[in-house]
């Protein structure tokens, strides 16, 4: 399906404050569309679909929350679904299906002992959580009857850059230490799927050096993972409205502030020296800030991988938002 090249799952990572939350709900509005079945993943525990969808905070079960993405006189849309997985959960969950200690895994949790078992041990919440996208992502036209609803795609708003590489890669560490049995070839058959072709880690960054350089450093720590890399997503891109000698004369104080107050006399706006003062101030931080975002630009440009745009929105984020981004990935070919 998305990136064009069959993927299934899709990993979008990012760094705090680059909108990957956001951008994670528009990719699965638009994987949506053409009658596709999507599930919207989450795992770090902040209830963010519930509050990007405006629905009630999510169980730990799959849930139907928005219909996908209407494209033109194509085929209707089909439905994103989302989960909201906690470790403590996927914990009883994996307990009944595998020991079947279904009352006694209740009854462990209420005697806090699950709780404290993956907070001793995170590298053990990881492999609870990533564990459970796995199921979700390897159902298909072949899964089993009974073994759970069949998706197209499968979307995860997932950690951070910083440790992306690390919680995709945590089933690697686990096979290592086991050597052998069930859970060497469960780990094995996670980290199969989130090397194969079937899998794209998106990384969603904002033109800025900080973030920019994040996704650089996350680029190369999955490509040293042997996790494949999809694409990066450029968010809240401001508008390129105006050409290079205006954005110049802007930055070096030199636009023709009678031109402007000319301008304004025309269409009707009353001016004054102080609204005339604000506006060059808006026009000089909007030209500084453009160059900043180009040097970066051409950073993300070097990096060899498909890039895709979405704008800053003056509106924020509400449904009919991330319907707008959606149709924009759409529209691009990111979807």
């Amino acid at each position: 399906m998305a990136d064009r090249r069959g993927a299934r799952l899709h990993v979008v990572t990012g760094k705090g404050g680059t909108g990957k939350s956001t951008v994670a709900a528009a990719l699965a509005l638009a994987l949506a569309s053409d009658g596709h079945q999507v599930l919207l993943c989450e795992v770090e525990g902040r209830q963010g679909i519930a509050r990007m969808f405006d629905v009630d905070p999510l169980p730990y079960e799959e849930r139907r929350i928005a219909t996908g993405l209407t494209v033109g006189s194509g085929p209707p849309p089909g439905a994103v679904h989302a989960l909201h997985i906690d470790a403590e959960s996927a914990l009883l969950e994996y307990l009944a299906m595998y020991y079947r200690l279904g009352r006694a895994g209740r009854a462990l949790d209420r005697f806090g002992v699950i709780e404290f078992a993956t907070t001793i041990a995170p590298g053990v919440r990881d492999v609870l959580l990533t564990g459970k996208v796995y199921e979700a992502a390897r159902r298909n036209g072949q899964a089993p009857k009974g073994s759970g609803r069949r998706y197209d795609a499968v979307v995860l708003d997932a950690p951070p850059t910083g440790r992306i590489a690390q919680f995709l890669g945590v089933n690697q560490e686990l096979a290592g230490l086991a050597k052998m049995g069930p859970i060497k070839s469960q780990a094995d058959s996670i980290m199969a799927l989130f090397r194969s072709d079937g899998t794209r880690v998106h990384l969603v960054t904002v033109l800025e050096e900080m973030p920019v350089q994040e996704t650089v450093d996350g680029i190369t720590q999955l490509r040293e993972a042997r996790l494949p890399v999809g694409s990066v997503l450029v968010n809240m891109v401001r508008p390129r409205d105006l050409d290079a000698d205006d954005l110049a004369a802007a930055r070096a104080g030199e636009i023709d502030v009678e031109a402007v107050r000319a301008d304004l006399t025309s269409v009707g706006v009353d001016t004054d020296d102080e609204l005339l003062d604000s506006l060059l101030a808006e026009a000089r931080d909007h030209a500084e800030r453009r160059a900043l975002e180009d040097a970066q630009r051409e950073v993300v440009d070097r990096l060899g991988v498909p890039t895709y745009d979405l704008p800053r929105l003056a509106s924020g984020i509400d449904v009919g938002a991330l319907y707008e981004l959606a149709a924009l990935l759409k529209k691009q070919g990111a979807a």
